[in-house]
């Protein structure tokens, strides 16, 4: 991902709790036009998005082979969303999630390596193996999780924001949730407390319409996710989670008014998985040629990839090699993964407790 700027610091004054409220309350719901990418924009995103669906296919593949155990989630579909979301933060800004986290790590620059050892459990994973799929962490990526529990990162990226206001440094916390996490009362207790403290906080809800298998339209009384936070006065948006450039505009303008201390914002970022909920669910609860419908008319890699080719900047041959370089780099990962040991049994006492100097 391109180098990031350092934080602004956020302005000392405040508006008066009425005026916020009217002007965040009435602010107008239009969609503003998707901005052109440059090449350059365009090349980086869709360089970082085939990363990311390289890596998820060799990890289904790899979960398929026995390779990983336990729960494995996969990204394959929604990956416009944490690198359009990438794109537009800046050096400090932190990112936390659900169990389907393995693109969120690679977007915020983790090494594919540790990651894809953390999966096979082994000690050269990011948690050296004692986390798996769902519990990777890198505080000098800024990267907070990976979470098992529904909804319970909701509360915890409230937090940072919490921290981000404290030390007054300018940062945005950015925080991931699903359709079916948008349901937890957690979310809503996290929505009041944002507001109330005027928290520079951006909630990610990953739309990706079947929650663990069923239709939002089944399970949730307001569907449209982007006005959760109407009781709260928070604005929310819908945005086109399959097109990287939307995602991008949107998330620069929701963090700009995090940072000028306007609160919190709600994106509803609207997407696809390709894949079932797990790999342990064969997703009989839609039909074949929707997904297919979805992957040749709105897959946001083929997307790029067509802009791309369109600008003449690029060739097909250039794109080609691209893959390759990037299916070398997922192989290289994999090949870690297995070759590394199993941690020693020593570490079920590491981690734990911290020691703490008298």
């Amino acid at each position: 991902m391109a180098t990031k700027k350092a934080a602004p610091k956020k302005p000392s004054s405040r508006k008066t709790a009425a005026k916020k409220s009217a002007s965040r309350k009435n602010a107008p719901r239009k969609q503003p036009e998707v901005p052109a990418f440059t090449s350059d924009e365009d090349l980086e995103s869709y360089k970082m998005m085939l990363t990311i669906r390289r890596f998820e296919e060799k990890a289904g593949q790899m979960y398929g082979m026995g390779l990983i155990g336990g729960f494995c989630h996969l990204y394959i579909g929604q990956e416009a969303v944490v690198v359009g979301v990438q794109m537009a933060s800046i050096e400090g800004d932190q990112m936390i999630t659900g169990y389907r986290d393995h693109g969120h790590m690679l977007a915020m620059g983790l090494d594919p390596k540790g990651v894809m050892a953390e999966l096979t459990g082994r000690e050269g994973g990011l948690s050296r193996g004692k986390g798996g799929s769902m519990h990777m962490f890198s505080a000098e990526k800024h990267f907070y999780g990976g979470h098992g529990i529904v909804g319970a990162q909701v509360s915890l990226g409230t937090g940072l924001a919490f921290a981000n206001r404290y030390q007054d440094n300018g940062n945005v916390s950015f925080v991931y949730f699903g359709d079916g996490a948008a349901n937890q009362g957690q979310v809503y207790e996290s929505f009041n407390m944002a507001e109330l403290w005027e928290l520079p906080v951006v909630y990610v809800i990953e739309n990706n319409q079947y929650a663990m298998g069923t239709a939002i339209s089944r399970a949730s009384a307001q569907t449209d996710l982007s006005k959760r936070g109407v009781s709260f006065n928070i604005p929310g948006e819908q945005v086109d989670g399959m097109d990287v450039r939307a995602v991008k505009d949107a998330a620069a303008r929701a963090a700009a008014s995090c940072r000028a201390g306007n609160g919190p914002f709600i994106l509803e970022m609207n997407t696809y998985r390709y894949r079932g909920h797990s790999m342990s669910d064969p997703a009989k609860y839609r039909a074949r040629e929707e997904v297919n419908r979805m992957r040749e008319e709105h897959d946001p890699i083929e997307q790029v990839k067509a802009r791309l080719l369109r600008s003449k900047k690029i060739d097909e041959a250039a794109l080609k090699e691209i893959d390759a370089d990037v299916r070398a780099i997922v192989t290289e990962a994999a090949n870690f993964a297995q070759e590394s040991p199993e941690p020693d049994a020593s570490e079920l006492w590491t981690d734990i407790t911290e020691e703490v100097q008298a």
